[in-house]
């Protein structure tokens, strides 16, 4: 027994840690403390140094009373979106859909789909040019949305880039949609090596098709596309005035309603699906020479740009399909695709 002991004194007590953590967790807030210390930090924009120096106190005393005041409510932070920025929208869509990212595009003429076509080609430029990278393999089909992106894109050599054509061609080789014409432009923009598929898009039976694709320099294409890393893609629409049917070379009235009366809503490279994303197959689809829905859901990234107000059902179904896991949009589209109830949806696709 020792002296303390004796003389009926107990050791001095010492606390252990987590009975100093409980100590000081008991200590009242100093409310007015608080707040001084916020006002100081967040309206008049002292360091914390300057205000543990202003008001004797330590600095991590200070990180203690900025994190307290935080947690209390007493001060609430918020992120305002900028103007023409829609992060809601594009949260809710990543949510709803499983996307990967969602670009939603305040457009000017939500109702003109000229002027939606310019605005989100340059949206879908831009993220060409943040998201490239030094060795991408990347897949670009056709139509004016990418036609578009072309126009807008700016010149930005990236090492050992390879551009390759998803589809054969399509329309009047001339034509800027024609999507050798994009290929070839985005090659030269990006310093790229480029592989073309020099056939057509869809041509006059199977027994046409298997020739061609038996063809080494047409195969050189095919075999870039599990390389590819990103697709840049377009998302059409099955109607009398969409750009397939304009020269009247690439599909017939009757080809057209086929497809229709199939339930299509929407194409990728002329590779059809309906409103719940299930591919349409059809004696057309045995023609087409270029890449399928299957090998394009394959692509780590698919980049779909579409919108304008006819383009709902077209993008539901690609969406449904999961053939594309970016989505490039207008925002009204992107509301409208949120605000469709999902259950009805549902019900729509089965009654189809």
């Amino acid at each position: 027994m020792n002296k303390s002991q004796k003389r009926g004194f107990c050791s001095p007590c010492v606390p252990s840690s987590s009975e100093a953590a409980m100590a000081r967790k008991r200590e009242p807030t100093d409310v007015r403390l608080l707040s001084r210390v916020a006002r100081l930090y967040f309206e008049e924009h002292l360091t914390q140094l300057e205000i543990a120096e202003k008001l004797s106190l330590s600095r991590p005393k200070v990180s203690r009373l900025l994190q307290e005041a935080e947690r209390s409510g007493l001060v609430q932070i918020t992120v305002l979106p900028a103007p023409g920025v829609h992060p809601r929208l594009e949260k809710e869509l990543e949510r709803r859909f499983g996307l990967r990212e969602a670009v939603v595009v305040e457009v000017t003429a939500p109702a003109q789909q000229e002027s939606v076509v310019k605005e989100l080609g340059a949206a879908a430029a831009d993220h060409l040019q943040r998201t490239v990278r030094e060795g991408d393999v990347i897949g670009i089909s056709w139509g004016n949305t990418l036609n578009a992106m072309m126009t807008a894109v700016q010149l930005n050599p990236t090492c050992g880039t390879h551009v390759v054509q998803l589809i054969g061609g399509l329309g009047p080789p001339e034509a800027d949609v024609h999507v050798t014409s994009l290929c070839r432009r985005l090659a030269d923009l990006l310093g790229s090596k480029l592989t073309l598929i020099d056939a057509p898009g869809i041509v006059d039976s199977r027994r046409v098709k298997s020739a061609i694709l038996s063809d080494s320099h047409t195969r050189a294409a095919f075999d870039l596309f599990p390389k590819m890393r990103v697709a840049y893609v377009g998302i059409g629409a099955p109607t009398p005035d969409s750009v397939v049917m304009r020269d009247g070379t690439i599909m017939s009235p009757q080809d057209l309603e086929g497809l229709r009366s199939n339930g299509a809503v929407g194409d990728i490279a002329l590779r059809y699906f309906d409103i719940r994303g299930n591919a349409i197959r059809s004696e057309l689809d045995e023609r087409v020479i270029g890449i399928t829905l299957d090998q394009l859901k394959r692509t780590p990234v698919v980049v779909g740009v579409a919108g304008g107000p006819n383009k709902d059902d077209v993008v539901r179904g690609a969406l449904a399909g999961r053939f594309v896991n970016v989505l490039i949009t207008d925002h009204a589209l992107a509301q409208r695709l949120l605000d469709r109830d999902p259950a009805s949806l549902e019900a729509e696709g089965k009654s189809s």
